[in-house]
């Protein structure tokens, strides 16, 4: 039977986990990411591999750092045959890649040599991409780019968000690895050099890529949005209040009101003018120290006292 190490963390690598133990591969040990505090209280938070690692009965590791770590030792004396991550979020030593077997592949979430580096599915929604994809590759030292094995491709489409397509992918790559290691075991490939004049990278969001700018065309302002929904989400300061959005939509107005003004607003509704003169109108929103909320919600709450023309977005 075919020993497998398994190194990820979100809910997109448990998914590719539980595809491998249901496809009745042996699983020796998973690698994941350590607790981590969240919320107001600070409550640590197991991540969904380590969950799937516990009921599965699964020899689990959460080194703070796998480079030079006692646990990378110990990974290595197993002598996997195959070494697989998926949205692991560290680099892995050479020798320790080395150590497999058969190989080490990664199970990367864009269409390698685009979008190398750890937010490839927020990249391709900031970018207003009509596509993405899901890259089976060999691991080396350089990050991202080992030969690619197998590639699957998968439209985005107009009402995909952050959490929809990392589902969507997710089953791609669940699909896409379980075919094709039976390959590698084989023999059966025939690995492609990644083209070093189209890498694009996509680094990790930053705080300050948290912050919607009004000033930008209202479809820039859109694809933000749903990039950062449901996590961590892109905020602005809204009638003085900071304030995230989470789900939006792109209308029409060719207006020549101000930047950041209210176009147009009811019971359940409302837009706000964008730096193009289109307008943003507010679907799901979340002001400070309440929970989500549909836009008719605040607009009956919060929003009620909000006037058309009223210039609403403070960013002093």
């Amino acid at each position: 039977m075919t020993k497998i190490i398994f190194l990820g963390t979100p809910d997109f690598s448990a998914t590719v986990l539980r595809g491998l133990l249901k496809e009745g591969y042996d699983v020796i040990a998973a690698v994941t990411q350590p607790d981590k505090p969240v919320g107001r209280k600070q409550k640590l938070q197991k991540s969904p591999v380590k969950l799937v690692a516990e009921s599965e009965n699964i020899k689990l590791f959460q080194p703070a750092k796998l480079p030079g770590s006692p646990e990378v030792e110990e990974l290595k004396a197993l002598h996997a045959d195959l070494i697989i991550t998926a949205a692991y979020g560290q680099f892995l030593p050479t020798s320790f890649l080395e150590s497999a077997k058969v190989a080490a592949i990664n199970v990367h979430g864009s269409l390698l040599p685009k979008y190398r580096g750890g937010a490839p599915i927020q990249w391709s929604l900031i970018n207003g991409d009509k596509e993405t994809g899901i890259t089976i590759m060999y691991m080396v030292k350089a990050m991202d780019a080992g030969d690619i094995i197998s590639q699957e491709k998968l439209p985005i489409e107009k009402d995909d968000d952050n959490g929809s397509l990392f589902e969507k992918m997710a089953i791609v790559g669940r699909e896409l690895l379980l075919d094709t290691i039976p390959k590698i075991l084989s023999g059966d490939i025939n690995p492609i050099k990644q083209d070093p004049d189209k890498v694009v990278f996509s680094p990790n969001i930053s705080k300050e890529q948290e912050h919607i700018d009004f000033t930008k065309p209202a479809e820039t302002v859109f694809n933000q949005i749903r990039a950062l929904s449901p996590d961590p989400g892109a905020w602005m300061m809204l009638d003085g209040q900071r304030t995230k959005l989470y789900k939006t939509e792109v209308i029409e107005l060719n207006s020549n009101q101000a930047v950041g003004t209210v176009a147009d607003l009811s019971k359940k509704k409302l837009v706000i003018v964008a730096g193009d003169g289109q307008g943003v109108s507010i679907k799901k929103i979340q002001p400070a120290g309440k929970k989500i909320m549909d836009i008719a919600n605040y607009m009956n709450g919060l929003g009620k006292n909000l006037e058309k023309g009223q210039q609403v977005i403070d960013e002093k």
